[in-house]
């Protein structure tokens, strides 16, 4: 066997010459505005289909920039493993809303509206509190910068709904490495 032939692969590694050619062969701008343009859309077509897998599968590589990073992970996985009042506030504040329109419990319809709002108010403020002191002690030198309206608006969508995919059970301990 010829040793620039391999087993697996089946053929010929390509000199560097060929290698270069198919190189700059694929990267000649195109004959005419439709063909880069189809090009284009192929890239980021590709693209979003890898984020989207990613969101999913919770891949870091290919996961958006919002997304990525031992921090962000860290939040998700802390945010996802605990039961938050945030995310049932818009089921409950739309029964609620239903109930004011009945005359004879209305009140009750405006008591349940403000308790639950209380509520995911206290309750998002002692969960960001409590986060931003563990990121302080488990990431001392990277920066948390944004990580509240991250928090904010992980927490308040329905667990099923999240994306990037919860990684971690409810209740489940959090990992000591990220």
């Amino acid at each position: 066997m010829d040793e620039n032939t391999a087993g697996a692969k089946g053929r010929k590694t390509p000199s560097r010459k060929e290698a270069e050619e198919a190189r700059k062969r694929a990267m000649k701008q195109p004959m005419t505005r439709k063909e880069q343009m189809k090009r284009e859309r192929e890239a980021r077509a590709q693209i979003r289909e890898r984020q989207q897998a990613a969101l999913k599968t919770g891949d870091e590589k290919y996961l958006p920039l919002r997304d990525r990073g031992r921090v962000r992970k860290f939040t998700r996985d802390y945010i996802d493993r605990r039961f938050t009042v945030a995310e049932y506030l818009l089921p409950i504040l739309v029964v609620s809303f239903v109930v004011t329109t009945i005359p004879a419990v209305a009140g009750f319809g405006l008591f349940l509206w403000l308790v639950v709002t209380l509520m995911t108010v206290v309750d998002e403020v002692l969960l960001i509190r409590r986060l931003k002191k563990e990121l302080k002690r488990r990431f001392p030198d990277e920066s948390a910068k944004g990580i509240t309206l991250y928090v904010l608006l992980r927490s308040t969508q329905l667990r099923r709904f999240r994306l990037p995919k919860p990684q971690i059970a409810r209740g489940a301990p959090l990992p000591e490495r990220y």
